[in-house]
């Protein structure tokens, strides 16, 4: 017999691959260790790593009440 509830896991498990990109945007630091360009006087290293602070809060939000 099939369990509904290892459907509804099956069903969503693709949606977790999405917890993978901000990884990956911030893994090679060579790429975004520059100057600029600036954002409100921050260099671009400094708020390339903020703004994928706020995006991984949102994917994680997203990938949690999508597989919930």
């Amino acid at each position: 017999m099939d369990d509904p509830a290892e459907g509804g896991a099956r069903r969503h498990k693709g949606w977790q691959i999405l917890l993978i990109i901000p990884f990956i945007f911030t893994l090679f630091p060579q790429i975004y260790a520059s100057q600029t360009p600036e954002l409100f006087g921050f260099p671009f290293y400094y708020w390339w790593q903020i703004l994928w602070v706020i995006l991984g809060g949102i994917v994680c939000t997203t990938v949690y009440f999508i597989t919930r």
